[in-house]
Order: C-alpha cells, then structure tokens, then sequence
C-alpha cells in the first residue's frame, strides 16, 4: 500500500483539518516518537496529543525529525484541568508548545469542562486570545456536553471548531452531534473502536466487514468518517496504523450504516463529562 491521502473537512473559521488522524492517548513518552514516525510514514497528517498524556516531547521529536513540511502537518493538544484559569492556561500553552517544539500549533482544545468548577469559561477566553495573537490557528474543546457548549456561545465570541467526544458505534451521541450541526461545530471521535470493550467482536461488524473485505476496526471508522466525523484511531502496532488509515477507498451502502445505527447501546467506557473533576 502506497502513502494515502486523507480528506480534509473544513472549519467554522476558515480553516481545514484532515478527517482522519492519529491519536497518542495512553502512548508512552518513549514509544510516542516511533508510534508518530510510523503514523507519518503512512500518510498521517493530523497528529492529537494531550499535555496530560505526557507524551508532547516524544510526538514533537517525530513531527520534527520526519521531514514532513510543518504546513503539512495538523498538530493538536490539549490543556489540562489543572491548568484551567485564563493566566493559568496561557502558561500551560507555552509549556506544551516548547514541549513539541514548535512554533505555533493548528488545535488547541480545553481537555474537560469541569462543569462543577466552572472555570471553562474564562479558559476559553484565554484560548481566545491565543488565537487573535497567531499562535493557534484553531480552538475548540473536547469531553463538552450541550449545556457547556451552550454556556460557551452565550457568553464569549468565539464558537469551538470542534468537541472531540467519545462516539463509536455503542456510543453515538445522535443529540449531541444534532447541536454541534446546528452550530457549524464538526464532531471528533475519541475511542472510535471502543477502547477494547467488544465492539471489534460485534456480529454485525464482523458481517459488514466480511462483505467488504475488510476488518470490523475499518468499518467503524468508515461508519463514522461517512457520519460526516473526524476520528482519531490510536494504535502502535505498525500493522494496524497502516489499517486505520486504509479506509478511503469503500463505501458502506445504507443498509450497512442502517444496521450499524442499531448498535447504539447509549453506554459510555469513559467518564462523564457532567462530573468527571479530576485533578491528577
């Protein structure tokens, strides 16, 4: 398989991102920089990355040392729930940038809202400004629910590109992705295959992939990139980074998405944004 070429999907404000990246969410600092280099060497352009994964030193040295033009690359992270607080999360954008070494970064999101705390907002506020001054191209948010988001329109001036969310096909989050329609905020899926809860065991899946010739893990992420969804599949098994990405070139038919629909079982595997508060 040559190098593939991943769509891009455009942005509330003008700027695009490819549909399909690559996440590093549990990759340790030492493994991230060969885990990247095998992403890029596969046609990856998007690379997603936390301060809280504690692997921002390791992806930096493989954005770096790839030879990929940084105009090329899609680079995101995230800001941590200690750091919120409009100072605090200035401080925290500085300290990932120099751990990535770069100059600027295309997305930065607020990781959790935290919605007991209430400190979302004035965090935004920060990335606001981080925006108007240039250092990131994009802003947006990942784990917020309608009622976070709809503080955030309310109250500052800059809608989120994105809300990066767990939805994989038990998980589809129909209401949440309706409001982020109406609002020109594209959906991002975080455990797009489920995090290892059975979902690559599923009968259906292993039918629809059986019928296309392909794995139940490219089915789920075709599922949904045909959504109209961003994913952000995360392996370091070279193998399976070259399969994540080979999704391009079928199409499942209404039938296969129908059944696919039928899945939703509304469980989440991670935590709840409405009371997760950690701290660590």
């Amino acid at each position: 398989m040559g190098t593939v070429t991943v769509p891009s999907v455009d942005l509330i404000d003008g700027a695009s991102m490819p549909q399909l990246g690559f996440g590093v969410f549990q990759v340790p600092d030492d493994e991230a920089e060969s885990a990247v280099a095998t992403a890029l060497e596969n046609g990856y352009r998007s690379i997603d990355t936390a301060s809280a994964y504690q692997n921002e030193e390791g992806t930096g040295r493989a954005l770096r040392g790839s030879g990929v033009p940084r105009e090329e690359l899609f680079v995101t992270t995230k800001l941590w729930n200690t750091e919120q607080g409009h100072d605090n999360a200035l401080r925290a954008f500085d300290a990932s940038l120099g751990r990535l070494g770069l100059d600027y970064l295309d997305l930065y999101l607020i990781h959790w809202p935290m919605p007991a705390r209430g400190t979302y907002v004035e965090t935004w506020r920060a990335l606001e400004k981080l925006k108007a001054d240039g250092r990131v191209r994009s802003i947006g948010v990942s784990n917020f629910t309608v009622e976070t988001l709809q503080r955030l329109l309310d109250e500052t001036d800059v809608v989120p590109v994105i809300n990066q969310v767990e939805l994989h096909p038990y998980f589809q989050q129909p209401g949440l992705r309706t409001f982020h329609r109406e609002h020109g905020i594209h959906t991002e899926a975080w455990a797009p295959l489920g995090q290892g809860h059975g979902l690559l065991e599923d009968p259906a899946l292993a039918r629809i992939a059986q019928a296309h010739d392909r794995t139940p893990a490219q089915v789920a992420l075709r599922w949904n990139l045909q959504l109209g969804n961003v994913v952000i599949p995360k392996s370091v098994t070279p193998s399976r980074i070259a399969e994540n990405i080979d999704v391009f070139d079928f199409d499942l038919g209404p039938s296969d998405m129908a059944a696919i629909g039928e899945l939703d079982k509304g469980t989440r595997f991670g935590p709840d944004p409405a009371t997760f508060d950690a701290a660590g």
